[in-house]
């Protein structure tokens, strides 16, 4: 990790000379290590669920609510926690979400039980939501002091260690799996937070707390998690008996409306994001396409492990190619913003590797699970930089913390209806069937991502707007 962290420093380092006079490259570590958090924890646990689940003698059907856990904590506090960053600024919350990251790591670490394994991964939920909108605030405000659109190569080292590390979690939990068992993979969030604690008190601006912005919006909190909460828990487990749960996030989600529009400084303005519509539509890509993400790292690396037979550190290191085809496409690809042609190429990766997985059996050749990984990288590398570059562009500045926040709330969302499809199809194991179930399942999302593509024409205008267009309309 430490290895790409410091490639993609050498990589935006490489700017234009009008790139390299503005922003302040010192803010690229901590940006980048904190933003590493939540990804790297969510992709490690891939090769861990097996093991776990014999440890603690739990089905497949158990152990995905560490997944899940991970996902709910994550997905309402992300938005939450970006418009606390909005708010007060990226240094404090980046500090106390490293914090509750180390803490979490030692819960882990010494968890007797799959109870108190899940209530680690909530905290550590929580602790590593902070990193992604602490880093999109910090390039906005360079943006600002500037005067400047913030380099290409930043926003695209941000989307690499977001997204695109997160493929190292498998060969690194591998690793640390054969090193020390499944606690490593908990453990490893201890040097983690240190390392963030430290770069963070270190590089991170001070910033002033922002007159007349304090009040915080707790009821449009409360409503926002109720309607989440209460829709990714029937999402888990969808069944007739829990029919009161979709009933409750349509009242909670009225509910936030209704006082959304009411309150002075909201913590989701309901207004502008109706209005924007192409904001909207990113977000639906994003939870297509994380959707699709997490199927394939979560389903197909259980699968290698019990369909196809191989160890978990085998089954990690055959995740490399996803990692490094899809560094290769992001760095490539990084310096031109418009997103439209990235997300159609992305969408047909998908369509494609679903096409080569539907021919997998329990004997297939490594040379087909190697040549399915590098096929997959390109949508690794490919929509994460087209989504989070939309979001920058369309969102309001002065919430892009939280707006960037919103976009993860909506990649989470994905990753929760992967893990309920993972449960659906693999009941008792991980097997080839069910592996060829999650494949169709994937396919349906590729073809409506590429559909949803075609059709939204706001696409090619999304690098017409940035920090200099918006001090323009400032003047005008």
């Amino acid at each position: 990790m430490l290895t790409a962290l410091t490639a993609l420093r050498k990589f935006t380092s490489t700017s234009s000379s009008r790139e390299r006079t503005g922003f302040d490259r010192g803010l690229l570590p901590p940006m980048m290590l904190g933003a590493v958090l939540n990804p790297v924890n969510s992709s490690i646990l891939s090769v861990s669920l097996v093991p776990i689940g014999v440890a603690f003698g739990a089905p497949p059907s158990q152990t995905a609510w560490l997944v899940s856990a991970l996902y709910l904590a994550t997905a309402i506090g992300q938005p939450v926690v970006g418009r606390l960053v909005d708010l007060y600024g990226a240094r404090p919350l980046y500090l106390v979400g490293a914090g509750l990251t180390g803490i979490a790591g030692v819960l882990g670490m010494l968890a007797p039980n799959l109870g108190v394994l899940i209530a680690a991964r909530v905290v550590l939920g929580f602790g590593t939501c902070a990193g992604y909108p602490a880093a999109m605030a910090l390039i906005r405000g360079e943006a600002r002091r500037t005067g400047r659109d913030s380099p290409a190569g930043v926003l695209t080292a941000l989307a690499v260690a977001t997204q695109t590390i997160a493929v190292i979690g498998p060969p690194l939990g591998g690793l640390l799996i054969g090193l020390g068992g499944w606690r490593t993979t908990l453990a490893v969030n201890i040097p983690l937070s240190l390392a963030c604690l430290a770069l963070g008190a270190w590089r991170l601006p001070r910033t002033e707390r922002r007159e007349g912005r304090a009040a915080l919006d707790f009821p449009g909190m409360a409503a926002f998690a109720v309607m989440l909460v209460s829709l990714l828990l029937f999402l888990m487990n969808p069944r007739a008996d829990g029919w009161y749960l979709p009933v409750l996030t349509v009242v909670s989600a009225a509910g936030l409306v209704l006082w959304e529009r009411r309150v002075a400084d909201p913590f989701l303005d309901v207004r502008v994001l109706a209005g924007n519509l192409p904001l909207l539509a990113t977000y639906g890509r994003a939870l297509l396409a994380f959707t699709a993400s997490y199927v394939f790292v979560y389903g197909y690396t259980q699968w290698m492990q019990q369909g196809r037979g191989l160890s978990a550190s085998t089954a990690g290191l055959l995740q490399l190619p996803v990692f490094a085809t899809a560094v290769v496409v992001s760095i490539t690809t990084g310096r031109r913003e418009q997103p439209r042609g990235k997300l159609l190429a992305g969408a047909v990766s998908v369509i494609v590797a679903c096409g080569l997985m539907l021919t997998l059996h329990g004997s297939s050749p490594i040379w087909l699970l190697v040549l399915i990984a590098l096929v997959f990288g390109i949508p690794q590398g490919l929509n994460n930089l087209a989504l989070q570059n939309s979001v920058y562009r369309q969102a309001d500045p002065e919430r892009i913390a939280s707006s960037s926040g919103l976009l993860r709330t909506f990649g989470y969302l994905g990753a929760i209806i992967a893990s309920a499809a993972q449960g659906a199809f693999f009941t008792h194991r991980a097997d080839t069937a069910g592996l060829h179930g999650l494949t169709w399942f994937m396919l349906a999302i590729g073809v409506l991502l590429f559909a949803l593509t075609v059709a939204d024409r706001s696409l090619g205008r999304n690098a017409e707007r940035g920090p200099a267009a918006e001090a323009d309309d400032a003047d005008r």
